[in-house]
């Protein structure tokens, strides 16, 4: 685990967003303490947040051609 202080990571945020998207673990300390960790986010997680975000609020008109083959499944 590699720990950096603000100032740092301000100035190298690029750097560390790509070492944490490679798979090592980055916190960001305010005065010497934990404060943040940097982490990537899966696409799975990410999707699963805007699918669940809206569920039982929006519908489908019943008018509404069917889907795609293959599309539902596209999304989860």
């Amino acid at each position: 685990m590699a720990q950096v202080g603000m100032h740092e990571a301000k100035t190298k945020l690029s750097q560390l967003v790509e070492r944490a998207e490679a798979g090592e673990e980055i916190v960001i300390a305010r005065r010497g303490k934990p404060v943040v960790r940097l982490t990537p986010l899966t696409p799975t997680s990410s999707m699963a947040a805007v699918r669940g975000a809206l569920r039982g609020q929006v519908t489908m008109a019943e008018d509404f051609d069917d889907l795609p083959d293959g599309f539902a499944e596209a999304f989860g």
